[in-house]
């Protein structure tokens, strides 16, 4: 009786009615008005409760729902704000037109996730009910938008170079083989930035196992991109290396008379005999450079000789800078006392060995970059054989130890964007991550079985190297003796 009371009192003195209290008594004391004034304030709250509902999915249209760009074949995460779920009173959630997009939702978590498919802008549709809609109402539908950039990957042409241009080589070059109790595969491939501008591969490498005294030497070369036939100057290069031990210093048996001494230092433990094979070695190596340097001057004159039109470019001393390349060469042997590592390094290509058990890393050469460096230098510059800054001798090592697990030789291709500066080279745990990820702890989970046969060793290396890194485009070259 009071809620009628109120009501029909309230309604009269909006009408501005002079109010009889005997008279409102009697009209609230009725049940037919008290039936009537309930309907009415049934009807109010009816109409007060749909609009606060239809007032609840407006705000949440117009509500500003944003989700971050992702990027097409690589994985996409969000979850939404729940705060804004609870602000407008949202009592289901759900998300529409997923399938084509390669995505998926979660409505216990609110997460959308997936590996886009394609890139673009698009539309998701967010189906949503409020509180206050029934059971069997119909979803709200809300608009939002998502944009997928391109895969990077896919930006990248793959032209392919002139076949008919001088000095033309393979983009792509691998090899798998046994040498002594070891093994090797190298794989060279055409960096991302040559693909997509139809120029050649600069890398190159060489290598060759002499049966008959179980020598190994292997070559690897980085041909400077701005040299016109760098391409070459690496092939040479490499190829000299494995001429020169061919057909001069194994038939000369050198290198038998440094296995000597250390077959006397190794029962006599002479650090003096030790020093002096070690002054040998780096001695025989020499000339196998000088050789190197020497026929790569050699073809520089003649090609010039044939083709002088295309010795065009102005500031440069000598025709041997149109082949400028790096080169770093390893021959390697085991013998009595261990494996006798041979080095030579000129530019930025490290040589890294890593022993049987893995606890412990070496880089076996210096590297032309730094503070100290003076930028990269090359096998076709004279000044290397007489720099007082960088003595020609400090670019040698010998190295012994009893058994490894991998030796490396890589271009700048590989250790730049596996191991960034050249201080990581010196870290072991730098080079047990880069075996963990050449065994496939890596992002697309492409590695290398070591225990494989050599031919299917070879693919898996050939596989791996087509690993993205950003703004890391360059050749690649890796060779791995294991």
């Amino acid at each position: 009786m009071n809620t009628t009371n109120d009501y029909i009192k309230k309604l009269l003195e909006t009408k501005k009615k002079v109010i009889n209290n005997s008279l409102l008594h009697e009209f609230s004391s009725d049940e037919t008005y008290q039936e009537k004034v309930q309907t009415i304030i049934d009807i109010q709250n009816e109409i007060m409760a749909n609009w606060e509902v239809r007032s609840r999915i407006i705000e949440f249209k117009n509500e500003s729902v944003r989700v971050p760009n992702g990027t097409q074949n690589i994985e996409y995460s969000h979850t939404f704000d729940t705060s804004l779920i609870q602000k407008h009173q949202i009592i289901s959630f759900d998300l529409d037109g997923l399938d084509e997009l390669g995505l998926t939702f979660d409505k216990e978590t609110g997460t959308l996730a997936g590996m886009p498919e394609t890139s673009g802008n698009f539309k998701i549709k967010i189906l949503f009910n409020v509180k206050g809609e029934g059971e069997s109402a119909e979803q709200n539908e809300k608009l939002i938008d998502i944009v997928f950039n391109p895969d990077p990957k896919l930006l990248w042409k793959n032209i392919p170079s002139d076949t008919e241009a001088i000095f033309w080589k393979e983009e792509n070059s691998s090899i798998s083989d046994t040498l002594g109790e070891k093994s090797i595969i190298i794989s060279s491939k055409r960096g991302r930035s040559h693909q997509n501008d139809g120029t050649f591969r600069d890398d190159d490498f060489a290598y060759k196992h002499f049966d008959e005294n179980d020598w190994s030497v292997i070559a690897v070369s980085d041909g400077a991109g701005s040299a016109s036939f760098s391409r070459e100057g690496s092939k040479v290069a490499c190829n000299e290396i494995i001429s020169y031990f061919e057909n001069e210093i194994l038939p000369s048996k050198e290198l038998d008379a440094i296995e000597a001494q250390l077959d006397e230092f190794s029962e006599t433990k002479n650090e003096t005999i030790l020093t002096e094979a070690e002054n040998e070695a780096k001695k025989v190596l020499y000339k196998a450079v000088l050789h190197a340097h020497n026929k790569i001057n050699e073809l520089a004159q003649q090609t010039f000789e044939e083709n002088e039109a295309l010795f065009n470019r102005k500031n440069t001393s000598y025709n041997a800078e149109y082949f400028h390349a790096t080169l770093i060469v390893t021959a390697i042997k085991k013998t009595k006392i261990g494996y006798v590592i041979l080095t030579f390094g000129v530019g930025d290509c490290p040589i890294g060995i890593v022993n049987k058990d893995k606890t412990e890393a070496r880089l076996l050469n210096w590297l032309d970059v730094g503070e100290f460096g003076g930028g990269t230098r090359f096998i076709t510059q004279p000044s290397i054989f007489h720099s007082k800054e960088r003595p020609m001798v400090s670019r040698f090592n010998m190295h012994i130890q009893e058994d490894f697990s991998h030796l490396f030789l890589m271009t700048d291709g590989i250790y730049d964007p596996k191991f960034e500066v050249e201080a990581n080279l010196e870290k072991t745990e730098k080079w047990l991550e880069f075996i963990d990820d050449l065994e496939g702890k890596n992002e697309d989970k492409i590695g290398i079985d070591f225990s494989a046969e050599l031919p299917e060793a070879e693919a898996q290396l050939n596989n791996w190297m087509d690993f993205w890194s950003k703004g890391n485009h360059d050749d690649r070259t890796l060779a791995i003796i294991y």
